[in-house]
């Protein structure tokens, strides 16, 4: 059984917002699962469903059929590097601010 990856890396969206969207995702078909993130108001749901995307056209470059013919098999979100700046306070203080990236992982192989 083969399957195909697609993987986005320093995605401007925290991990766990993004996981919200590709728990949705993960194990639907493929086209079932790119309808879905079509109405899905989260900023996250665009990116992943490029993502998608990208997974089943590296599945057709491999043979291995279109949207209807492909599951989400797995998918999860992993956190990525941190840009860490500082807010001004009161009385000479600053409080940090993490900006956190993701890396998503969109892993598609056909239904059984």
């Amino acid at each position: 059984m083969s399957e195909v990856r697609a993987l986005l890396r320093h995605v401007r969206i925290t991990p766990r917002k993004a996981r919200l969207v590709v728990d949705m995702v993960r194990g639907r078909n493929a086209g079932e699962a790119i309808t879905l993130l079509k109405f899905t108001h989260r900023a996250a749901a665009r990116v992943v469903e490029q993502l998608i995307f990208s997974a089943v056209s590296n599945a057709g470059q491999k043979d291995l059929g279109g949207p209807e013919s492909l599951k989400v098999s797995k998918a999860f979100v992993d956190g990525g590097p941190v840009l860490k700046r500082f807010q001004p306070r009161s009385m000479g203080r600053a409080s940090p601010i993490k900006k956190r990236t993701s890396h998503i992982t969109i892993v598609v192989s056909p239904i059984n």
